[in-house]
């Protein structure tokens, strides 16, 4: 199974959301007052101007399929994110829950939860 990613989530500030996401290596690959598009390889991600959302109580979340998980978990972490479970942003490790595929969580600024999930468990 391919890399992928299909979401749209809420962004309370395009340059932020850009610029955290560049840390994980998005870039953007369109941008306009209502729209904005990152990707990281194969990997897309697209978001909408919410300027309201409450990261605390934000509902919005998105799988990521990829075949190596741990190396994103590797990259990901050079950013120091905390993995306190209050902490937003935060990064939890990897974990296999039962009946699931292998996989770690990070949230962003505005409180989206990406699930990394590994392929090759599903």
């Amino acid at each position: 199974m391919a890399d992928r990613i299909t979401a749209n989530l809420p962004s309370r500030d395009f340059d932020a959301t850009a610029a955290f996401y560049a840390q994980l290596g998005f870039a953007v690959d369109f941008r306009n007052d209502g729209w904005m598009i990152l990707s990281r390889g194969d990997l897309e991600v697209e978001f909408f101007p919410h300027p309201d959302m409450d990261p605390g109580s934000s509902c919005f979340s998105a799988c990521v399929r990829v075949d190596d998980p741990d190396q994103l978990h590797n990259d990901w972490s050079k950013l120091g994110l905390p993995s306190d479970r209050t902490a937003i942003p935060r990064m939890t490790g990897l974990c296999k829950l039962p009946d699931a595929p292998r996989m770690f969580a990070l949230i962003d600024p505005d409180g989206s939860l990406l699930r990394v999930l590994d392929n090759r468990d599903a």
